[in-house]
């Protein structure tokens, strides 16, 4: 049932939100969410020295709550500030066809923030301040992409302006962990965002990333070639790889997490796959299945040596 069907039948406000959860907010959002903060907050943990073996807990649980409610409101902010260009280019998206007003995104996106504020309290004030940051920079975005035309029209400088709130929800994780005692505060324990970023970033190019000419859509071949845009999906890649390896310090570990560290290197290997494919194959998009294993396998592979180191 498409949400258009859905939204017939759930004529309320709430059941209009359920559907566009349904449909804008699928499974594999909540997947990443989990997989990232799990590996996110083990990572630190490791790579700062905490002096016993890290595994979930509690406020691992609350982390990833306020973690995967805060994705489903950058992804309405997302649906409201997109709209002059899903007119065009996705017509089909709630807020265009009507399924969905612009007044029960902005109720819901309110009680997202005060659930994550107040969830993001009983872990410390500097995870509600950390979280609320985010949100903020969620809603600068949206202004931004109104009145600077160059955010609008200009993938590159979009980029720049955009990737920051990943940052700041790698910051809360991070902060949260190190004021409820997973994570010591060192600077290895920050440092972690690099490989997240990096992962983030061969999938995010990957995914705007094609042999056609496209001028009148936001894609990163447009400004770098199809060649130069699929090349740098793996050099994010191979930085995430190479972070985690001078992090993590494999060869200095025992045991089973010695062998799992080294895992990240083997991995390198699918966004080439996805490479070859893409520069070797008439194919005109570049495929999206090696950047999506990569990160899912890395991310499953830093839960696990985080677990057994």
């Amino acid at each position: 049932m498409d949400f258009e069907r859905a939204n017939t039948v759930n004529g309320s406000s709430v059941g209009r939100i359920v559907d566009f959860v349904r449909v804008m907010y699928r499974p594999h959002y909540a997947l990443y969410g989990l997989l990232w903060v799990l590996a996110l907050e083990g990572t630190a943990a490791l790579v700062s020295g905490v002096p016993v073996r890290w595994h979930p807990t509690w406020e691992t649980a609350v982390r990833l709550l306020v973690v995967l409610v805060v994705l489903l409101y950058l992804r309405m902010v997302d649906e409201q500030k997109d709209l002059e260009y899903d007119r065009i280019n996705n017509p089909d998206r709630p807020l265009v066809t009507g399924a969905i007003s612009a007044t029960e995104l902005r109720v819901s996106m309110a009680l997202i923030g005060i659930v994550s504020v107040a969830a993001s309290l009983t872990l410390s004030v500097a995870s509600a301040v950390t979280i609320t940051a985010a949100l903020a920079y969620g809603l600068f975005l949206w202004a931004a992409e109104e009145t600077v035309p160059a955010v609008r029209r200009n993938i590159m400088v979009n980029l720049v302006i955009t990737y920051p709130v990943q940052l700041l929800v790698t910051a809360y994780v991070v902060v949260s962990a190190i004021d409820t005692g997973q994570v010591e505060q060192q600077w290895q324990a920050y440092a972690t965002a690099i490989i997240f970023a990096g992962a983030f970033l061969q999938f995010e190019f990957a995914r705007k990333t094609t042999k056609m000419i496209a001028p009148e859509q936001l894609l990163y071949s447009n400004t770098l070639g199809a060649t130069g845009s699929a090349v740098t999906t793996v050099l994010f890649a191979a930085a995430a790889v190479a972070a985690d390896l001078l992090l993590a310090q494999p060869w200095q570990l025992g045991g089973a997490a010695a062998v799992i560290g080294w895992i990240p290197l083997v991995l390198i290997v699918i966004p080439l796959v996805g490479l070859r494919e893409f520069l070797r194959t008439p194919r005109e998009t570049f495929p999206l299945g090696p950047p999506v294993v990569f990160i899912i396998a890395l991310y499953a592979t830093l839960i696990a040596q985080a677990a057994t180191a």
